[in-house]
Parts: C-alpha cells; sequence; structure tokens
C-alpha cells in the first residue's frame, strides 16, 4: 500500500503508449492528481493507442502541448506547474510510433513531423524542465524510454521512423545523464528490455524514485535482459 501525497508534483510527458499508460497506472497509487502532456499522433499511418478507462482518467490533468514549439514548451511547464503548485519529478516517455516504409516512399510531412514533434520536442521541453529545476535548485529529471528490438523480418519495411527519434532521445539522455553531477537537481534514467511487461518496469522505475536515493543520479536503470547482439 502507498500513502497518496497531495503535494508531490509528478509531470509526465511524451508518447501515448502502453509504456506510458502504465506509468500512469503507478503514478495515481502516490498522488491524486497528475499533470500529463502528450505527442500528437499526427504521422500518416500511425495507429491510435486504445483509450484506457481507468482510474488514470479522473487523476490525469491533461495539458495541451505542441512539441514543436518552444513557447509551447514554456506555456506547458507553467500550466503543469499552476495545476500542480509545483513539479517534482518530471518523467519524459519516448515510446514513439512505429511507421513501415520504405525510403523511396517516406512522405515529406512525416519527416518534418518526425524532426518537429518527435526530436526537437524534447529538447525544448527538457530546457524549460531544466530551467524550473534549476532555478529552485532541486528536481528530478527522469529519462524514460524502451529498447525492445521490435525489428522486423527481411521482407518487411523497416521502421524508419521510430527508431531514429528513440536514437535520438536517448543520445540526449546520456548527454544529461552525463552532467548530472554539475547541476542542482537530479537526472536519471530508465530503460525497458521488456516487452510487454511494461506494468512491472514501471513498479520497478518508481521504487527507484520513491527511494530518493542520491546516488542513483546520473545512472541509467536497466530493466529486463539486455542483449548485446540485436
Amino acid at each position: 500500500m502507498y500513502t497518496k501525497h497531495m503535494t508531490r508534483g509528478i509531470f509526465v510527458a511524451g508518447n501515448d503508449s502502453a509504456l506510458s499508460r502504465a506509468i500512469e497506472a503507478e503514478t495515481i497509487k502516490r498522488v491524486e492528481h497528475f499533470a500529463a502532456a502528450y505527442i500528437p499522433n499526427r504521422l500518416s499511418g500511425a495507429q491510435a493507442a486504445p483509450k484506457n478507462a481507468s482510474a488514470a482518467n479522473n487523476a490525469r490533468l491533461l495539458l495541451d502541448w505542441n512539441p514543436g514549439s518552444p513557447i509551447s514548451a514554456r506555456a506547458l511547464v507553467l500550466a503543469a506547474e499552476n495545476r500542480l503548485d509545483k513539479i517534482d519529478e518530471a518523467i519524459l516517455v519516448c515510446s514513439p510510433p512505429s511507421i513501415r516504409r520504405r525510403a523511396s516512399e517516406l512522405p515529406l510531412a512525416d519527416i518534418e513531423i518526425l524532426i518537429n514533434d518527435h526530436i526537437k520536442g524534447w529538447f525544448f521541453l527538457i530546457k524549460e524542465i531544466a530551467a524550473v529545476f534549476s532555478s529552485r535548485s532541486r528536481g528530478t529529471l527522469a529519462l524514460v524510454y524502451s529498447d525492445t528490438n521490435a525489428g522486423s523480418g527481411k521482407d518487411d519495411s523497416a521502421d524508419l521512423l521510430g527508431p531514429s527519434s528513440l536514437a535520438s532521445f536517448c543520445a540526449l539522455s546520456q548527454g544529461l545523464l552525463a552532467a548530472a553531477h554539475n547541476e542542482p537537481y537530479s537526472s536519471v534514467g530508465f530503460v525497458n528490455y521488456d516487452a510487454g511487461n511494461e506494468e512491472n518496469f514501471a513498479s520497478f522505475m518508481f521504487k527507484c524514485l520513491d527511494e530518493g536515493n542520491r546516488r542513483s543520479n546520473g545512472k541509467l536503470h536497466r530493466f529486463g535482459k539486455f542483449h548485446f547482439f540485436k
């Protein structure tokens, strides 16, 4: 059992996915309300995530976000602070949709959306969160993603968009974690290697966050079996 905190401000942002929904389910075990914002599903052919009729719907304070706009990123962080009073933990969840196309068939609009929403958007948002945490000299930035090696057979079209977004997020996360000890706030990473086990991964992630161990600052926590050769 968890004691819910009225004053613990948790902000969840990223892709609407099984991973983010599992994180939401763990979040509402700890707080009455949390703020959330999700990247719009604007890629052609992307499958809409199933609607989850769970208790998170009542606890979630859903905020608007245009990821490709730095102004929207600033407004989003301010809105989250206003709704929560303060942000203690910002949980960024990168689990991009899979769009399988041949390189010659990539829609130009999808390339623009990939760069604006799924790459630039993370930089804009992290800049604003870091500014808030730095001004208060406290806060935890949690960088979360899955590496489940969801490849395709040799006769299938490769997913050229999702892995590109994920690779950018991973590189950004590595840089933030490497510099974490020079910042007045904490940065910690979580990667899931166990596809289909998002619930246990989310529980593992929050166990680490609940402990609030300063030795975790700058650390990438791995969950599931990691394969060196894919």
